[in-house]
C-alpha cells in the first residue's frame, strides 16, 4: 500500500523560496505520476504540477510556470517541488498525489498526502 508524507512547508516572505518534498513509502511499482495540487482558504483544490514518475514530461498550471520546478528522485522514493519568486497568492496548503497517468487533473490520481501548509506573507 503507498503512503505520501509531504513536508517542507512554512512560513516565507513574499520573493522567497521553499522546497517540498513528498516521501513515498510502500511499493512504487505502479506509480506513474506524480502531481502537486494545493487549496487556498475558501478555495477549490488547483492543479500545481506533475510529472512521470521516471522524471520526464513535467506539467505545470500557467500561475506557477516559470516559478515553480518539480522533479522525483526514485532512489530515494521522493518527489520535489521548488517553489521559487513566492506570492501572497501562493499561500494554501499543498498536497502531493501519485496515479496511473500523467494529468493536470486530480481524478485520476488516487493516493494523496495530508498536505503541508505554505503560508507567504507581504
Amino acid at each position: 500500500q503507498v503512503q505520501l508524507v509531504e513536508s517542507g512547508g512554512g512560513l516565507v516572505q513574499a520573493g522567497g523560496s521553499l522546497r517540498l518534498s513528498c516521501l513515498v513509502s510502500g511499493r512504487t511499482f505502479d506509480i506513474y505520476a506524480m502531481g502537486w495540487f494545493r487549496q487556498a482558504p475558501g478555495k477549490e483544490r488547483e492543479f500545481v504540477a506533475a510529472i512521470n514518475w521516471r522524471g520526464e514530461d513535467p506539467l505545470y498550471a500557467d500561475s506557477v510556470k516559470g516559478r515553480f520546478v518539480i522533479s522525483t528522485f526514485t532512489a530515494l522514493k521522493t518527489g520535489y517541488l521548488q517553489m521559487n519568486a513566492l506570492g501572497p497568492e501562493d499561500t494554501a496548503v499543498y498536497q502531493c498525489a501519485t496515479g496511473p497517468a500523467l494529468v493536470n487533473y486530480e481524478d485520476l490520481y488516487n493516493v494523496w498526502g495530508q498536505g503541508t501548509q505554505v503560508t507567504v506573507f507581504s
